[in-house]
């Protein structure tokens, strides 16, 4: 899933993206200000409809912190098993890649980073979309 990106500075490594981007309290925020502009888009909101906010918030953050190198494991469900039922198709995919991007690119992430973490998202696709 594109966990394990480090970077390394002659040769040594100087940890993971979800460190370099400042660990889970970042995170935190990254994820209050994304699902801020994804209840903002008729694109994408109404999946949201019935959803406990404050439970997926800490979800996806636990999520987001766990794809980009943090610490612990991953316990929820399958991507699969947790869309299935949506029917997301492309369009629903790419507005919150697009509100991923624009979260990060809020905090002042730096492009590289933020395609290191949406390619990391990318690598789901197929398991989210026509479910």
């Amino acid at each position: 899933m594109g966990r394990q990106h480090q970077e390394k500075v002659d040769g040594m490594t100087t940890g993971t993206l979800y460190d370099k981007l400042g660990g889970e309290d970042v995170i935190r925020k990254v994820v209050d200000t994304f699902y801020e502009l994804v209840l903002k888009d008729e694109t994408v909101n109404h999946f949201f409809a019935n959803t406990d906010m404050e439970k997926q918030r800490l979800h996806q953050t636990k999520f987001i912190s766990f794809a980009l190198g943090g610490p612990g494991r991953y316990t929820g469900q399958s991507m699969e098993k947790v869309h299935t039922g949506m029917n997301l198709q492309p369009e629903h995919f790419d507005a919150i890649v697009k509100h991923l991007h624009d979260a990060l690119a809020h905090f002042q992430v730096d492009e590289a980073d933020i395609s290191q973490a949406l390619q990391t998202v990318e690598t789901l696709r197929d398991d989210i979309l026509y479910k």
